[in-house]
């Protein structure tokens, strides 16, 4: 049997080489990684990969949720959208650093799952919704930030219209076999792009997504 308590320190020492965000780390560091996954994956839920949760879907490699988290810059008081659920697990991570987490997912099984799951670690600053026709979650818009953990094919206006001025997206854009992973900054004198490199991504589902 693997020891998890060995499994997750040896992974925080990994993130503190890479993510130069502590509090981020720290986030990593107090989420139980283990409760998002399955039985046939707790030897390897400290494993700096992503893990099956069924129906075509994935845990993300926790190097990439924190990369992602912290290109979001939060300080705590934001409200965040998050695209695509999972196993919840993310949103964990984003609820110990912002006031709000909104959090929307396309397949039934997995938001009920999920929503269960972060009520019952107590995380009761999220909110997980079963997602609708429309990409995002319109209802609660503006957010500070937006984070989209499905490969899409370009960077959608609609979500740049749910962002509040000088918030963050970071959203995969590219093929369904290969993204770039990209932090846009809404800004009136024009948004500011940037890659934070290759990545990998289950394809977004929905709108905004590719149409074969």
């Amino acid at each position: 049997m693997i020891d998890l308590a060995k499994a997750r320190t040896k992974l925080i020492e990994h993130l503190n080489w890479e993510i130069t965000d502590k509090r981020v780390v720290e986030a990593v560091a107090r989420v139980p990684r283990e409760a998002f996954v399955s039985q046939e994956y707790q030897s390897a839920a400290y494993d700096d990969r992503p893990l099956s949760i069924g129906f075509g879907q994935t845990i993300s490699q926790p190097y990439i949720v924190a990369l992602m988290v912290q290109a979001l810059e939060l300080r705590g008081n934001e409200k965040v959208l998050e695209i695509g659920t999972g196993s919840g697990y993310e949103a964990a991570i984003l609820a110990e650093l912002t006031r709000q987490v909104v959090t929307v997912e396309c397949i039934p099984e997995l938001a009920e799952s999920a929503g269960q799951l972060l009520e019952r670690l107590g995380y009761s600053n999220v909110e997980v919704h079963l997602a609708g026709k429309a990409l995002g979650w319109m209802e609660n818009a503006p957010y500070d930030a937006i984070i989209v953990s499905a490969g899409a094919p370009s960077i959608h206006q609609i979500l740049l219209g749910q962002l509040s001025w000088s918030g963050r997206l970071v959203i995969p854009v590219g093929s369904r076999w290969q993204q770039e992973l990209m932090k846009i900054t809404k800004l009136k004198e024009g948004d500011k792009v940037e890659n934070l490199g290759g990545c990998y991504f289950v394809p977004l589902i929905g709108e905004g997504a590719w149409k074969d």
